[in-house]
């Protein structure tokens, strides 16, 4: 069985939801609490097992990489200060993982980010996390979405993506899938559409008495590496922009997909609601 220790996270983007700020600040930088909302990202990849991470990043992201560097004259300051704890828990952030990090030059859409992982990857499965999306906890203490889909690749030996339910209102914003369950809260897919009108799109059935219903793509994933060529492959669609749906669908048909269903509640904190709901 191969041992999953690698993500890529996709940071890139010029997050114009939230200039002016982003022009100087990455969004991913944007503070919820005491930490940027990547520290919650990593520390959930690491969380999982995963603690060989790639960071895809853009020109004036740099703040980022500078974020989990080690910063030696501050951590002697502080420890001269008397504040040695904070200067530990700077020292515990630059080593908690193993961060890499690479520049995706055009932006041409979150498939081709994950494509800039390739070399990093080889031919070992890895997980994908996206960058401007964190998971807090839910009202039950239980396996983190990282967790759990790592789990879920182990047993079935597939690619593995969370899933949360949404309403038919909502489903032209998502990428939908469709399927069966195979367990509770585990979903054997054989449909996948990239925001489908609500008449078309597809259904789940998570077989617990509540009916058939709408399932999203929820910003985590574990991929094999037969992912890559797919992408290679993918024609690019609107605004040049290559939709990793398509390559997951492809990856679907030729060696099956299964999904879990999100624990927690998901933060998107790439537009201000998104932040704002956080915040509360």
């Amino acid at each position: 069985m191969l041992r999953i220790r690698k993500a890529i996270i996709p940071a890139a983007g010029f997050g114009t939801r939230f200039l002016p700020i982003t022009k100087t600040v990455p969004k991913e930088m944007l503070p919820v609490g005491d930490k940027p909302v990547i520290q919650y990202v990593v520390e959930e990849a690491v969380e999982a097992g995963l603690n060989e991470i790639l960071v895809v990043i853009s020109r004036g992201k740099e703040a980022i990489p500078d974020y989990f560097a080690r910063n030696p004259e501050l951590e002697r300051r502080l420890e001269a200060t008397g504040k040695g704890e904070l200067a530990e828990g700077l020292r515990r952030l630059s080593e908690m993982a193993r961060i890499h990090y690479v520049y995706q030059n055009e932006m041409k859409g979150l498939g081709d980010a994950v494509l800039q992982g390739r070399a990093f990857a080889g031919d070992e499965p890895f997980g994908v996390l996206l960058g401007d999306t964190f998971i807090g906890p839910g009202p039950s203490p239980v396996p983190s979405t990282m967790t759990r889909l790592v789990a879920a690749f182990e047993e079935r030996e597939t690619s593995v993506v969370a899933v949360e339910p949404v309403s038919s209102e909502r489903v032209g914003r998502y990428g939908v899938a469709g399927g069966e369950a195979v367990a509770p809260g585990v979903f054997c897919l054989r449909e996948m559409v990239e925001k489908p009108a609500a008449d078309e799109a597809p259904v789940i059935d998570p077989g617990s008495g509540a009916g058939p219903g709408h399932y999203a793509f929820a910003a985590r994933y574990v991929f094999t590496p037969g992912l890559f060529p797919e992408l290679e492959k993918t024609t690019p669609g609107r605004n040049g922009e290559i939709q990793l749906t398509d390559a997951m669908k492809a990856l679907m048909e030729r060696e099956g997909f299964h999904a879990v269903v999100l624990s927690g509640v998901r933060h998107d904190i790439g537009n201000p609601d998104g932040l704002r709901r956080a915040l509360q």
